[in-house]
């Protein structure tokens, strides 16, 4: 199945995707990666300066540069490895009430954590040039401090895609699926 999905998100609006299905997203979404994640927990929600409720996190580390009217402009931004945030998405979405997590490579014994409340979409990695062509504003940034990579960034973005459902919330992971298919299959070559 394919469906368009326009941010900030209700549980109604991610609940029946499944495993395989296509989305697409518009809307705002939120960069972070390591730092921002770190951050994010360890700040006091009256002090976020993002509201996720219903929010998209990008994992990614976009490549930014200002243009002559001073203006940030997207020359990057692809997917970062999301197995890198996995020991934080657990308290992420106890504490924030997230709706999509996008990333590549799949997530780590997040499924349980996930399931009625979060999905996970994958995005192809290598396609830091081509998902600039979703961005049609840099809205604002966040902890620029961290630097440019590990700040939040707020992109306005028109049906961001293709991207897979990799983890739902039913707790279905297409990744770990196919990793028990893989050794279910390489144990029987072996026998």
């Amino acid at each position: 199945m394919e469906y368009h999905l326009k941010t900030p998100l209700t549980i109604e609006d991610i609940e029946s995707l499944r495993i395989g299905d296509v989305v697409y997203i518009s809307g705002n979404i939120f960069t972070a990666r390591d730092e921002a994640h770190k951050h994010i927990l360890e700040t006091p929600l009256e002090n976020m300066p993002v509201d996720l409720e219903g929010a998209a996190i990008y994992h990614c580390g976009p490549l930014m540069q200002k243009n002559d009217a001073a203006e940030w402009e997207p020359v990057a931004a692809g997917p970062t490895t999301s197995a890198r945030m996995s020991a934080m998405t657990p308290q992420l979405l106890e504490k924030h009430n997230v709706r999509v997590l996008i990333g590549k490579g799949g997530m780590d014994n997040v499924a349980d954590s996930m399931k009625g409340k979060c999905v996970y979409l994958v995005y192809t990695g290598g396609c830091a040039a081509l998902a600039v062509n979703s961005i049609t504003k840099v809205c604002d940034v966040h902890w620029l401090d961290l630097g440019m990579p590990e700040a939040v960034w707020v992109l306005k973005i028109d049906k961001f895609g293709p991207l897979v459902v990799g983890i739902d919330t039913e707790g279905e992971d297409l990744f770990r699926n196919i990793r028990e298919k893989v050794n279910e299959n390489l144990e029987r070559a072996l026998r």
